[in-house]
Protein backbone atom coordinates (compact mmCIF):
# COMPACT_ATOMS: atom_id res chain seq x y z
CA UNK A 1 0.00 0.00 0.00
CA UNK A 2 2.84 2.36 0.88
CA UNK A 3 4.48 1.65 -2.52
CA UNK A 4 1.27 2.58 -4.32
CA UNK A 5 0.99 5.79 -2.30
CA UNK A 6 4.56 6.79 -3.20
CA UNK A 7 3.91 6.04 -6.87
CA UNK A 8 0.82 8.25 -6.89
CA UNK A 9 2.71 11.09 -5.19
CA UNK A 10 5.52 10.83 -7.78
CA UNK A 11 3.02 10.88 -10.63
CA UNK A 12 1.68 14.23 -9.37
CA UNK A 13 5.07 15.81 -8.62
CA UNK A 14 6.82 14.49 -11.75
CA UNK A 15 4.17 15.00 -14.39
CA UNK A 16 6.78 15.98 -16.97
CA UNK A 17 8.62 12.64 -16.78
CA UNK A 18 9.52 11.87 -20.40
CA UNK A 19 9.37 8.11 -19.79
CA UNK A 20 5.60 8.38 -19.24
CA UNK A 21 4.64 11.09 -21.74
CA UNK A 22 4.49 9.41 -25.16
CA UNK A 23 4.75 12.03 -27.92
CA UNK A 24 2.19 12.07 -30.74
CA UNK A 25 3.03 11.17 -34.33
CA UNK A 26 2.91 14.45 -36.24
CA UNK A 27 4.95 16.59 -38.61
CA UNK A 28 7.55 14.46 -40.38
CA UNK A 29 6.36 11.51 -38.27
CA UNK A 30 2.73 11.70 -39.40
CA UNK A 31 1.27 8.21 -39.95
CA UNK A 32 1.13 6.86 -43.49
CA UNK A 33 1.06 3.53 -45.34
CA UNK A 34 4.30 3.86 -47.29
CA UNK A 35 5.92 0.71 -45.88
CA UNK A 36 2.95 -1.34 -47.07
CA UNK A 37 3.47 0.08 -50.57
CA UNK A 38 7.09 -1.14 -50.74
CA UNK A 39 8.13 -3.99 -53.04
CA UNK A 40 8.88 -7.27 -51.22
CA UNK A 41 12.21 -8.84 -52.18
CA UNK A 42 11.65 -12.55 -52.76
CA UNK A 43 10.17 -15.01 -50.31
CA UNK A 44 9.92 -14.37 -46.59
CA UNK A 45 12.96 -15.00 -44.37
CA UNK A 46 12.08 -16.35 -40.90
CA UNK A 47 14.14 -14.61 -38.25
CA UNK A 48 15.13 -11.73 -40.56
CA UNK A 49 17.16 -9.23 -38.53
CA UNK A 50 19.59 -6.93 -40.39
CA UNK A 51 20.70 -5.88 -43.85
CA UNK A 52 23.87 -4.14 -45.08
CA UNK A 53 25.11 -3.21 -48.56
CA UNK A 54 28.48 -4.51 -49.76
CA UNK A 55 31.07 -2.56 -51.75
CA UNK A 56 29.77 -4.10 -55.01
CA UNK A 57 26.14 -3.11 -54.35
CA UNK A 58 24.98 -6.58 -53.27
CA UNK A 59 23.32 -7.19 -49.90
CA UNK A 60 24.25 -9.24 -46.86
CA UNK A 61 21.23 -10.28 -44.80
CA UNK A 62 21.03 -11.99 -41.40
CA UNK A 63 18.09 -14.34 -40.86
CA UNK A 64 17.92 -16.93 -38.12
CA UNK A 65 21.33 -18.56 -37.79
CA UNK A 66 22.30 -17.74 -41.39
CA UNK A 67 23.82 -14.89 -43.38
CA UNK A 68 22.79 -14.68 -47.03
CA UNK A 69 23.97 -12.62 -50.00
CA UNK A 70 21.41 -11.01 -52.31
CA UNK A 71 22.54 -9.81 -55.73
CA UNK A 72 21.36 -9.04 -59.24
CA UNK A 73 18.52 -6.86 -60.48
CA UNK A 74 15.96 -6.45 -57.74
CA UNK A 75 18.23 -8.57 -55.52
CA UNK A 76 16.58 -11.66 -56.97
CA UNK A 77 19.55 -14.01 -56.48
CA UNK A 78 20.30 -15.27 -52.97
CA UNK A 79 23.16 -17.45 -51.80
CA UNK A 80 24.19 -18.74 -48.36
CA UNK A 81 27.33 -17.07 -46.99
CA UNK A 82 27.63 -18.50 -43.47
CA UNK A 83 25.72 -20.47 -40.86
CA UNK A 84 26.30 -20.21 -37.10
CA UNK A 85 25.39 -22.05 -33.90
CA UNK A 86 23.45 -19.00 -32.65
CA UNK A 87 21.20 -16.40 -34.26
CA UNK A 88 22.96 -13.94 -36.58
CA UNK A 89 22.15 -10.30 -35.87
CA UNK A 90 23.80 -6.96 -36.66
CA UNK A 91 26.03 -6.73 -39.74
CA UNK A 92 28.76 -4.39 -40.99
CA UNK A 93 31.30 -4.31 -43.82
CA UNK A 94 34.89 -3.60 -42.79
CA UNK A 95 36.93 -1.32 -45.08
CA UNK A 96 39.21 -4.29 -45.82
CA UNK A 97 36.25 -6.30 -47.21
CA UNK A 98 35.52 -8.54 -44.22
CA UNK A 99 31.95 -9.12 -43.11
CA UNK A 100 31.32 -8.53 -39.38
CA UNK A 101 28.45 -10.49 -37.82
CA UNK A 102 26.95 -10.30 -34.31
CA UNK A 103 26.10 -13.85 -33.20
CA UNK A 104 23.91 -14.52 -30.16
CA UNK A 105 25.68 -16.15 -27.20
CA UNK A 106 28.89 -16.39 -29.24
CA UNK A 107 30.24 -12.91 -29.92
CA UNK A 108 31.49 -11.03 -32.97
CA UNK A 109 32.59 -12.94 -36.08
CA UNK A 110 34.83 -11.46 -38.79
CA UNK A 111 34.42 -13.36 -42.06
CA UNK A 112 37.27 -13.03 -44.55
CA UNK A 113 36.27 -14.29 -48.03
CA UNK A 114 39.83 -15.55 -48.51
CA UNK A 115 39.84 -17.70 -45.36
CA UNK A 116 37.64 -20.69 -44.47
CA UNK A 117 37.14 -19.91 -40.79
CA UNK A 118 35.95 -16.64 -39.20
CA UNK A 119 37.93 -14.86 -36.51
CA UNK A 120 36.03 -14.36 -33.24
CA UNK A 121 35.78 -11.85 -30.43
CA UNK A 122 34.01 -13.80 -27.69
CA UNK A 123 34.52 -11.78 -24.51
CA UNK A 124 35.39 -8.27 -23.35
CA UNK A 125 36.70 -7.40 -19.88
CA UNK A 126 36.08 -10.93 -18.71
CA UNK A 127 32.41 -11.01 -19.74
CA UNK A 128 31.16 -13.21 -22.58
CA UNK A 129 29.44 -11.32 -25.40
CA UNK A 130 26.03 -12.96 -25.12
CA UNK A 131 23.78 -10.19 -26.39
CA UNK A 132 25.51 -8.32 -29.23
CA UNK A 133 23.01 -6.33 -31.29
CA UNK A 134 24.91 -4.10 -33.73
CA UNK A 135 28.40 -3.41 -35.05
CA UNK A 136 29.94 -0.56 -37.03
CA UNK A 137 33.38 0.44 -38.31
CA UNK A 138 35.24 3.73 -38.78
CA UNK A 139 36.99 4.49 -42.07
CA UNK A 140 40.26 3.76 -40.27
CA UNK A 141 39.12 0.22 -39.40
CA UNK A 142 38.36 0.58 -35.67
CA UNK A 143 35.37 -1.55 -34.69
CA UNK A 144 32.56 -0.62 -32.29
CA UNK A 145 29.68 -2.84 -31.15
CA UNK A 146 26.79 -2.64 -28.70
CA UNK A 147 25.55 -5.39 -26.42
CA UNK A 148 21.90 -4.85 -25.58
CA UNK A 149 22.11 -6.80 -22.35
CA UNK A 150 24.97 -8.57 -20.61
CA UNK A 151 22.44 -10.78 -18.81
CA UNK A 152 20.18 -11.84 -21.68
CA UNK A 153 20.52 -13.11 -25.25
CA UNK A 154 18.83 -10.99 -27.95
CA UNK A 155 15.81 -13.30 -28.18
CA UNK A 156 15.04 -12.58 -24.49
CA UNK A 157 14.64 -8.83 -25.01
CA UNK A 158 11.13 -8.84 -23.50
CA UNK A 159 12.58 -10.14 -20.23
CA UNK A 160 15.16 -7.35 -20.26
CA UNK A 161 12.44 -4.71 -20.70
CA UNK A 162 10.04 -6.12 -18.13
CA UNK A 163 12.82 -6.66 -15.59
CA UNK A 164 13.76 -3.00 -16.14
CA UNK A 165 17.41 -3.85 -16.58
CA UNK A 166 20.14 -1.40 -17.49
CA UNK A 167 23.07 -3.63 -18.35
CA UNK A 168 23.90 -2.78 -21.95
CA UNK A 169 27.36 -1.66 -23.03
CA UNK A 170 29.34 -0.15 -25.89
CA UNK A 171 32.60 -1.90 -26.72
CA UNK A 172 35.52 -1.13 -29.03
CA UNK A 173 38.41 -3.11 -30.55
CA UNK A 174 40.95 -2.78 -33.31
CA UNK A 175 40.67 -4.17 -36.83
CA UNK A 176 42.14 -7.53 -35.76
CA UNK A 177 39.52 -7.87 -32.97
CA UNK A 178 42.28 -7.33 -30.41
CA UNK A 179 42.50 -4.84 -27.54
CA UNK A 180 38.76 -4.95 -26.85
CA UNK A 181 37.52 -2.64 -24.10
CA UNK A 182 34.22 -1.43 -22.68
CA UNK A 183 33.66 2.22 -23.62
CA UNK A 184 30.27 2.77 -21.92
CA UNK A 185 28.26 0.55 -19.58
CA UNK A 186 24.92 0.70 -17.78
CA UNK A 187 23.06 1.51 -21.01
CA UNK A 188 19.31 0.94 -21.43
CA UNK A 189 19.39 -1.78 -24.08
CA UNK A 190 21.57 -0.21 -26.79
CA UNK A 191 20.37 -1.63 -30.12
CA UNK A 192 21.68 0.52 -32.99
CA UNK A 193 25.09 1.95 -33.74
CA UNK A 194 26.57 4.07 -36.55
CA UNK A 195 29.61 6.22 -37.25
CA UNK A 196 28.96 9.73 -38.59
CA UNK A 197 30.06 10.29 -42.21
CA UNK A 198 32.99 12.46 -41.07
CA UNK A 199 34.18 9.83 -38.54
CA UNK A 200 33.98 12.48 -35.81
CA UNK A 201 31.05 11.01 -33.85
CA UNK A 202 29.58 7.67 -32.85
CA UNK A 203 25.78 7.50 -32.66
CA UNK A 204 23.88 4.82 -30.73
CA UNK A 205 20.26 4.12 -29.78
CA UNK A 206 18.86 2.89 -26.45
CA UNK A 207 15.57 1.04 -26.83
CA UNK A 208 14.36 1.24 -23.22
CA UNK A 209 15.55 4.86 -22.97
CA UNK A 210 13.63 5.79 -26.16
CA UNK A 211 16.58 7.91 -27.27
CA UNK A 212 19.54 8.32 -29.62
CA UNK A 213 22.86 9.67 -28.32
CA UNK A 214 26.28 10.49 -29.75
CA UNK A 215 29.83 10.69 -28.44
CA UNK A 216 32.87 12.30 -30.09
CA UNK A 217 35.51 9.91 -31.41
CA UNK A 218 38.40 12.38 -31.24
CA UNK A 219 38.72 12.30 -27.43
CA UNK A 220 41.27 9.95 -25.94
CA UNK A 221 39.24 9.31 -22.79
CA UNK A 222 35.60 8.30 -22.34
CA UNK A 223 33.53 11.20 -23.58
CA UNK A 224 30.24 12.28 -22.07
CA UNK A 225 27.35 11.15 -24.32
CA UNK A 226 25.02 13.80 -25.72
CA UNK A 227 21.36 12.89 -26.25
CA UNK A 228 20.36 13.93 -29.77
CA UNK A 229 16.86 12.44 -29.94
CA UNK A 230 14.91 11.90 -26.73
CA UNK A 231 11.46 10.58 -25.84
CA UNK A 232 10.88 8.82 -29.15
CA UNK A 233 7.37 7.47 -29.83
CA UNK A 234 8.74 3.93 -30.16
CA UNK A 235 11.61 1.62 -29.30
CA UNK A 236 14.60 2.48 -31.52
CA UNK A 237 16.49 -0.34 -33.19
CA UNK A 238 19.37 0.01 -35.66
CA UNK A 239 21.02 3.12 -37.08
CA UNK A 240 22.76 3.25 -40.45
CA UNK A 241 23.98 6.05 -42.69
CA UNK A 242 21.55 7.05 -45.45
CA UNK A 243 24.29 8.03 -47.91
CA UNK A 244 23.22 11.69 -47.74
CA UNK A 245 24.87 12.79 -44.51
CA UNK A 246 22.10 11.55 -42.23
CA UNK A 247 20.85 8.25 -40.86
CA UNK A 248 18.10 5.70 -41.13
CA UNK A 249 16.63 4.92 -37.71
CA UNK A 250 14.45 1.83 -37.40
CA UNK A 251 11.87 1.56 -34.61
CA UNK A 252 10.81 -2.03 -33.96
CA UNK A 253 7.59 -1.17 -32.06
CA UNK A 254 5.49 1.74 -30.82
CA UNK A 255 5.22 2.72 -27.20
CA UNK A 256 1.71 2.55 -25.75
CA UNK A 257 0.14 3.89 -22.58
CA UNK A 258 -0.81 0.35 -21.54
CA UNK A 259 2.81 -0.86 -21.67
CA UNK A 260 4.04 2.26 -19.88
CA UNK A 261 1.42 1.60 -17.18
CA UNK A 262 2.51 -2.03 -16.78
CA UNK A 263 6.14 -0.95 -16.42
CA UNK A 264 5.12 1.11 -13.38
CA UNK A 265 3.13 -1.74 -11.78
CA UNK A 266 5.88 -3.85 -10.24
CA UNK A 267 3.64 -6.43 -8.57
CA UNK A 268 1.72 -7.05 -11.80
CA UNK A 269 4.93 -7.33 -13.84
CA UNK A 270 6.46 -9.87 -11.49
CA UNK A 271 3.30 -11.98 -11.55
CA UNK A 272 3.09 -11.73 -15.35
CA UNK A 273 6.73 -12.81 -15.79
CA UNK A 274 6.30 -15.73 -13.38
CA UNK A 275 3.03 -17.13 -14.73
CA UNK A 276 2.72 -16.30 -18.44
CA UNK A 277 4.71 -17.16 -21.60
CA UNK A 278 6.58 -14.11 -22.96
CA UNK A 279 4.61 -14.05 -26.21
CA UNK A 280 1.44 -13.26 -24.25
CA UNK A 281 2.87 -10.54 -22.01
CA UNK A 282 1.65 -6.97 -22.21
CA UNK A 283 4.82 -5.95 -24.03
CA UNK A 284 5.93 -4.75 -27.47
CA UNK A 285 6.01 -7.26 -30.32
CA UNK A 286 7.59 -7.52 -33.76
CA UNK A 287 4.26 -8.78 -35.13
CA UNK A 288 0.75 -9.36 -33.82
CA UNK A 289 -2.71 -10.53 -34.75
CA UNK A 290 -1.86 -14.20 -35.24
CA UNK A 291 -2.89 -15.55 -31.83
CA UNK A 292 -6.24 -15.14 -30.10
CA UNK A 293 -4.46 -15.22 -26.71
CA UNK A 294 -2.53 -12.00 -27.36
CA UNK A 295 -3.24 -9.10 -25.00
CA UNK A 296 -5.20 -6.28 -26.62
CA UNK A 297 -6.95 -3.05 -25.83
CA UNK A 298 -10.59 -2.43 -26.64
CA UNK A 299 -9.70 -0.03 -29.45
CA UNK A 300 -7.56 -2.74 -31.04
CA UNK A 301 -10.30 -5.36 -31.31
CA UNK A 302 -11.39 -6.06 -34.88
CA UNK A 303 -14.78 -4.68 -35.91
CA UNK A 304 -16.48 -6.58 -38.77
CA UNK A 305 -13.21 -8.39 -39.36
CA UNK A 306 -11.20 -5.18 -39.78
CA UNK A 307 -8.58 -3.71 -37.49
CA UNK A 308 -8.57 0.08 -37.72
CA UNK A 309 -5.28 1.81 -38.72
CA UNK A 310 -5.53 4.06 -35.65
CA UNK A 311 -6.07 1.17 -33.19
CA UNK A 312 -3.70 0.91 -30.18
CA UNK A 313 -0.79 -0.97 -31.80
CA UNK A 314 0.83 -3.99 -30.19
CA UNK A 315 3.12 -4.08 -33.22
CA UNK A 316 3.90 -1.35 -35.72
CA UNK A 317 6.24 -0.55 -38.62
CA UNK A 318 8.26 2.68 -38.52
CA UNK A 319 11.41 3.82 -40.30
CA UNK A 320 12.72 7.36 -39.73
CA UNK A 321 15.28 9.32 -41.71
CA UNK A 322 17.14 11.89 -39.61
CA UNK A 323 19.74 14.49 -40.54
CA UNK A 324 23.22 15.07 -39.10
CA UNK A 325 21.71 17.01 -36.15
CA UNK A 326 19.05 14.44 -35.33
CA UNK A 327 16.11 16.28 -36.90
CA UNK A 328 13.49 14.01 -38.46
CA UNK A 329 13.35 14.53 -42.23
CA UNK A 330 10.96 11.79 -43.32
CA UNK A 331 9.29 8.59 -42.14
CA UNK A 332 7.63 5.47 -43.49
CA UNK A 333 4.91 3.64 -41.56
CA UNK A 334 2.95 0.41 -41.49
CA UNK A 335 0.10 1.16 -39.12
CA UNK A 336 -1.77 -1.19 -36.78
CA UNK A 337 -3.70 -2.63 -39.72
CA UNK A 338 -0.60 -2.97 -41.93
CA UNK A 339 1.54 -5.92 -42.99
CA UNK A 340 5.16 -4.92 -42.42
CA UNK A 341 5.84 -4.43 -38.72
CA UNK A 342 8.92 -4.76 -36.54
CA UNK A 343 11.44 -2.73 -38.56
CA UNK A 344 14.93 -3.60 -37.31
CA UNK A 345 17.24 -2.21 -40.01
CA UNK A 346 17.61 -0.43 -43.34
CA UNK A 347 20.36 0.54 -45.76
CA UNK A 348 20.83 2.66 -48.89
CA UNK A 349 21.75 0.80 -52.08
CA UNK A 350 22.12 1.81 -55.77
CA UNK A 351 18.72 0.19 -56.39
CA UNK A 352 16.94 2.01 -53.55
CA UNK A 353 16.44 1.72 -49.81
CA UNK A 354 16.24 -1.85 -48.50
CA UNK A 355 14.32 -2.34 -45.25
CA UNK A 356 14.21 -5.33 -42.89
CA UNK A 357 10.67 -5.91 -41.58
CA UNK A 358 11.33 -8.57 -38.95
CA UNK A 359 7.68 -8.95 -37.99
CA UNK A 360 6.84 -10.24 -41.47
CA UNK A 361 10.28 -11.74 -42.13
CA UNK A 362 10.32 -9.68 -45.30
CA UNK A 363 12.93 -7.55 -47.05
CA UNK A 364 11.41 -4.47 -48.67
CA UNK A 365 12.67 -2.26 -51.50
CA UNK A 366 11.68 1.41 -51.60
CA UNK A 367 12.71 4.34 -53.79
CA UNK A 368 10.84 6.92 -51.70
CA UNK A 369 13.00 7.64 -48.65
Amino acid sequence: MFDHLLRNIRSVIDRGNEQAAIPPLDGALSPNDRLDACTPIGAALPGLDDVVVAHDGSLFVSAGSSVLRFSGTGFATRTLVAKFDGDAGGLAIHPDGRLLVCVAARGLAAIDPAKPRPRWLGAVDGHVLAGLQSVTVTSGGRIFAVEGSTARKPDAWRHDLMEKRRSGRLIACDAALDGATTVLSGLRYPYGLAVAPDDAQLWYSESWGHCVSRIPLSNKGVAQPEIVLRNLPGYPARLRGDGRGGFYLALFARRTHLIEFVLREDDFRREMIATMPPGHWIAPAYASGNDCREPMQIGGVKALGIRKPWAPPRSYGLLMRIDAEGETIDSMHSRASGRFHGITGACATPQGTVIAARGAGQLLLSREI
